[in-house]
């Protein structure tokens, strides 16, 4: 089998609680449902039965959520939730669910997934793509005809599938596109791995692993890899990153709203910082 390394591990990230701030990480476990703890829960409106998203609910950048304890396969770990105002809650506390809906000014349900469910998830047709024409987006769609939710990925709180990765050649030229004009934080798009490119790379790199796996450190490798349709969250403000619409429409003008790459998980493995990223055929 050939093996070609295009990058190495630079940044990790888990998102305990859907559409909520996460935590940056040295290493990251991922098995066959995605990275070990994350998207372990998630808010429910409670009027509609539609998991919140940010797509829906910009103020949920202003939560953030981190394990305290540590998940594994035997126990699910400790999360804490940071409110707006720097107040704490567990997500197991009993009061999680009033207190947070307090602190959002919206009644939701903290919860954990249905095995069994393709949960909807809502948003906002008209401003879920932050201006750009959803006929421009998706052909032959128009924002009346569009419907107001979406489904998660069966069984989970994943929007499309269970792992999320991005080049750093990508966001340079993303850049470049802008003429320097604002900062593709990698925050902004929300991705579990992020990869430093080898030298020579360049554009959106990521279209050259269309139809190929790809091996992350020793074990761990990706595959049905898939380009990534971004929204209006890349465009959000959270904590000292402003509010910037130039990037959704940057990248639905120079690569029809797609940036990075969705996958599954074909093989299991512990991921760390530095390790190598190889295409394999």
């Amino acid at each position: 089998m050939g093996a070609i390394q295009v990058a190495t591990v630079c940044e990790l990230w888990r998102f305990p609680v859907k559409s909520m701030l996460g935590e940056k990480l040295e290493q990251l476990s991922v098995g066959l449902n995605g990275a070990l703890g994350d998207r372990a829960y998630a808010l429910r409106e409670v009027a509609t039965g539609r998991v919140a998203s940010a797509k829906k609910w910009a103020d949920l950048f202003g939560l953030s959520a981190r394990y305290t304890s540590e998940p594994s396969i035997d126990s699910r770990g400790e999360i804490l939730v940071t409110l707006p105002n720097g107040g704490t809650v567990g997500a197991e506390d009993p009061n999680a669910s009033e207190i947070i809906s307090n602190a959002i000014g919206k009644e939701m349900r903290l919860e954990r997934p249905n095995p069994e469910e393709l949960a909807p998830a809502g948003i906002e047709p008209a401003t879920v793509f932050a201006g750009v024409p959803v006929e421009q987006i998706l052909p032959g769609m128009t924002t009346d005809q569009m419907p107001d939710y979406f489904r998660l990925w069966k069984g989970s709180f994943f929007d499309s599938a269970p792992m999320h990765i991005i080049a750093t050649a990508t966001l340079d030229h993303l850049k470049q596109l802008r003429n320097g004009e604002g900062e593709p934080d990698p925050r902004r798009f929300r991705a579990n791995i992020y990869v430093r490119s080898n030298a020579a790379a360049d554009g959106f790199v990521e279209d050259e692993w269309l139809g190929h796996r790809l091996r992350l450190g020793s074990q761990a490798v990706a595959t049905d890899l898939k380009p990534a349709l971004r929204c209006v969250m890349t465009t959000h403000p959270q904590r000292e990153l402003a509010r910037d619409l130039g990037i959704l429409r940057t990248v639905a003008q120079h690569h029809r709203n797609n940036l990075g790459v969705f996958c599954a998980i074909e093989r299991a493995g512990i991921i760390r910082l530095g390790d190598p990223v190889f295409l394999l055929d």
